[in-house]
């Protein structure tokens, strides 16, 4: 009976979110946007390219990682890539005898790195997770399908020993100049269960302090930092544990999801749309900088995404192009580094893949099909590195090396929203005359493999030939071009659509 009163209950709640959703698919709304192309500008550093998340270390050993890895690159000024497990048994780095004594072998770990560096980007290194010969519980194993263990060493000697003769090896690897351009974050999301210490605060700063001063015993110029925490949680009672106990520390970093919850992010019972978590996350941690004994710390957030649980009509989806320019425009000063999580759906902390759209958080699903948002990084790395003043809240403007104009502009809803679609205008002040704009619009229907992949029937195992056409069907479109008629250019948006107008000089 529950049941079938629960049926009946979201069959109706369904009727009326399709009835509302189709009334506003009907109202089409317009917006009109002053651009001075002498207006106030900033510098506009590309903080969200720079770095990517992906799936645990091993994986990056495989043809398909590397091939999507090479394509993000070819798209983005990713500099950086962090992953998962470098100390997981199965890279095999870490091994004791019989008699107790520590083996080190780093055979995987120098070819997980060389994969990363022949590729053009850099390490980001997670110390973790513990190796179940050195864990003090060895049966302390994450849900994650590939088993992590998550407890604190049994010998913060043993500990000490690992983490200087893995620091020191890639010093010797690679050279002390390149190491030093790395960074070394210690552990993942202590604040959950990834870290079994009790309690998990204090325990976690005895490993950060264990490991931050190895690490720089092995060279002063390696940088450290912590305390990687979920939902923006620890940053200032770490600095000041930092500062109290004189700990070496280079950098802050932590991470959310735009479907955290208030409760874990403030300590609030308000309700934060996801357009809106991200950043304002991010900004009360740099506002805890400002305030800490650290003013000047630099801030990189490691891990964030619209949502941490596959939710196909978030992460596949066209809606990632107007959260993603968003996200830019509200987080633009406030840090360093964002890594969005992740470049590629090879992937496996489910288990392995079952379908190429389950809501996986790399921007290229599997077998390096394009998603919306692969276009939507493409379209946002053209944007020039210094930002124009104006008075929109779905606008960035921003002026090139050339002195050309690049202009995003988005109509952003929430992914369960049906949205209306958006006339907008640009009025141009300053700008010549007899000018023209090549506009590029990435929407649920340009851009995107799902139409085709509905076509299709949604095969969970696509034929070579049927991967072959979803990828040119999400494949970028190409720019269109357009007169600036009067100093004005009018473009319609479809809802969840991300447009790049770029204005040569």
């Amino acid at each position: 009976m529950r049941l079938i009163f629960r049926l009946r209950i979201r069959v109706a709640l369904l009727a009326v979110v399709v009835f509302l959703a189709g009334s506003s698919a009907r109202s089409q709304t317009s917006q009109t946007v002053e651009i001075d192309v002498n207006a106030t500008a900033h510098a506009f550093p590309h903080f969200w390219e720079k770095m990517f998340g992906s799936g645990r270390a091993i994986l990056s050993l495989r043809d398909s990682y590397r091939r999507d890895l090479r394509e993000t690159k070819r798209i983005t000024g990713v500099e950086y890539v962090r992953f998962h497990a470098i100390f997981h048994d199965e890279v095999g780095v870490y091994d004791e005898d019989a008699s107790g004594k520590p083996i080190y072998n780093f055979s995987y770990v120098d070819q997980i790195y060389d994969g990363l560096l022949e590729n053009k980007v850099r390490p980001f290194v997670e110390l973790a997770f513990m190796p179940k010969k050195l864990a003090s519980d060895p049966n302390a194993l994450h849900p994650f399908w590939y088993k992590q263990n998550v407890a604190p060493p049994k010998d913060w000697s043993k500990w000490d020993q690992f983490i200087e003769a893995f620091s020191r090896h890639l010093v010797q690897r690679y050279g002390e100049e390149e190491v030093a351009n790395w960074y070394f974050e210690v552990w993942n999301e202590p604040n959950l269960d990834f870290w079994s210490g009790d309690p998990k605060e204090a325990t976690y700063y005895e490993l950060y302090d264990h490991t931050a001063r190895t690490i720089k015993r092995v060279s002063a110029r390696l940088r450290v930092g912590g305390p990687s925490t979920a939902q923006a949680a620890w940053v200032d009672r770490f600095l000041a544990h930092c500062k109290e106990k004189n700990v070496p520390v280079d950098f802050a970093s932590s991470h959310v999801y735009g479907n955290d919850k208030a409760e874990d992010v403030f300590g609030t019972h308000e309700s934060i749309p996801r357009n809106e978590m991200v950043c304002r996350a991010v900004k009360k941690v740099h506002q805890q900088i400002a305030a800490s004994p650290y003013p000047k710390m630099p801030l990189i957030w490691t891990e964030y995404n619209a949502d941490y649980s596959n939710q196909p009509p978030v992460t596949d989806s066209a809606y990632m192009g107007p959260f993603l320019a968003n996200t830019i425009r509200e987080c633009d000063g406030l840090t360093e580094m964002m890594s969005y999580w992740t470049f590629s759906d090879v992937f496996e902390e489910q288990g392995v893949v079952k379908t190429p759209f389950y809501g996986g958080f790399g921007i290229l699903a599997e077998r390096s099909i394009p998603k919306p948002a692969f276009n939507d990084f493409a379209l946002l790395h053209r944007l020039g590195e210094t930002r124009l003043d104006v008075s929109s809240d779905s606008t960035l403007v921003t002026r090139g090396k050339d002195g050309s104009l690049m202009i995003a502009v988005w109509n952003l809803f929430l992914p369960e929203e049906a949205g209306s679609p958006r006339t907008v205008t640009l009025r141009f002040k300053g700008l010549p005359q007899s000018r023209s704009a090549r506009i590029t619009i990435v929407d649920k229907e340009h851009g995107s493999p799902l139409p085709a992949y509905e076509k299709l029937g949604h095969p969970a195992s696509p034929t070579p030939s049927q991967i072959d056409a979803l990828r040119k069907a999400a494949a970028l479109p190409a720019a269109r071009q357009h007169a600036i008629t009067n100093g004005s250019l009018t473009i319609e948006l479809q809802p969840h659509a991300l447009a790049l107008i770029e204005v040569s000089k």
